[in-house]
């Protein structure tokens, strides 16, 4: 697998991390072929991105919560047209 190209400017970051999950991340990258710093970046931009997708998914149902009455009110009105004699 390719290292990812990225462009955009990059800032240095210093972090403490177990030596546990080190170590697993080395594994991956390794089975990746990628190196360590590419795994790390790989795996922020993946959490991310499903983040990213969840809080979308939590708005769009919140915005259907909110519609949801409204939708009814509006079908309950073409049901009563639908049902009229002189439809």
């Amino acid at each position: 697998m390719e290292t990812t190209q990225w462009v955009t400017n990059m800032t240095t970051v210093s972090l403490r991390l177990p030596d546990s999950l080190i170590k697993e991340a080395d594994e991956r990258a390794r089975e990746l072929h990628i190196p360590r710093a590419e795994y790390i970046r790989r795996a922020i931009l993946a959490l991310n991105t499903q983040i990213g997708a969840e809080q979308s998914r939590r708005r769009m149902i919140e915005v259907s919560r909110r519609v949801r009455g409204e939708s009814m009110r509006v079908n309950a009105e073409f049901d009563a047209i639908e049902d009229a004699p002189d439809a």
